[in-house]
């Protein structure tokens, strides 16, 4: 079921609750958690991280507007990039890379990715999660990233942000591990919905549920459903 309002929430929960022995069975707490995360208003959360809404808006529509004028372009400079670094030394790479706290290794792991990925995929991602996680310095986290924000596939990214919040939530129970954490989730969140309930956990994390400060429960939207798991 593709949950696109309050009303598929419901509908969704009610579902598959009442088939206990479906893989994807959702506790009522998950699914109210699903359901407020998904309605959350993330203004005050973009205000509050400094980010001009407003004009990232319109440049976001003046961009629109001129894709068909330059996206040649862009592709052509895309492409050139891509051939330069499939072409550079690592320690060529190392050089831009460095200021960006990335060292040798990463150096290394960009050169061998672009020489793949100009070699065997003339130049372009895969939209295979395999093939992607086969590419050097490509891990799960990564992998997962592309396939949702690029590809508009499902995923789910299993942050710092996500592994936190979900045991916290109780949504997972004292899994810490990335890839456990993932599998424990695919089996309670639409694979659909992934992508975009993990995006939101990232900034549910940065606001409310946060890690260096104590979280701000007081005004959380899921405060009175939270086990509040705060032991780290």
């Amino acid at each position: 079921v593709l949950i696109t309002n309050e009303n598929s929430f419901s509908i969704t929960c009610e579902k598959v609750g009442a088939n206990d022995g479906t893989v994807n069975h959702f506790a009522k707490n998950d699914c109210e958690v699903f359901r407020r995360l998904f309605h959350y208003d993330f203004r005050a959360i973009e205000e509050t991280l400094g980010i001009d809404c407003f004009s990232t808006l319109l440049h976001y529509k003046a961009i629109v507007k001129k894709e068909r004028m330059y996206n040649k372009n862009v592709s052509e400079k895309v492409r050139e990039l891509s051939d330069a670094l499939a072409a550079a030394e690592p320690e060529e790479i190392e050089e831009i890379v460095r200021p960006c706290g990335l060292g040798r290794s990463k150096a290394r792991d960009i050169s061998a990715c672009m020489r793949i990925l100009k070699e065997k995929y003339d130049s372009k991602v895969p939209d295979d999660f395999d093939a992607l996680l086969k590419l050097p310095g490509v891990g799960r986290k990564s992998a997962n990233l592309i396939m949702g924000d690029v590809f508009g596939k499902p995923a789910i990214v299993t942050d710092t942000h996500c592994i936190r919040l979900v045991n916290r939530m109780g949504l997972v129970d004292g899994i810490k591990e990335p890839k456990k954490v993932e599998m424990a989730l695919w089996k309670i969140i639409p694979p659909e919905e992934g992508s975009d309930f993990c995006h939101r956990l990232v900034y549910h994390g940065r606001d409310v549920c946060t890690a260096r400060t104590k979280p701000h429960c007081d005004r959380c939207t899921l405060a009175d459903i939270c086990p509040k798991k705060v032991v780290e």
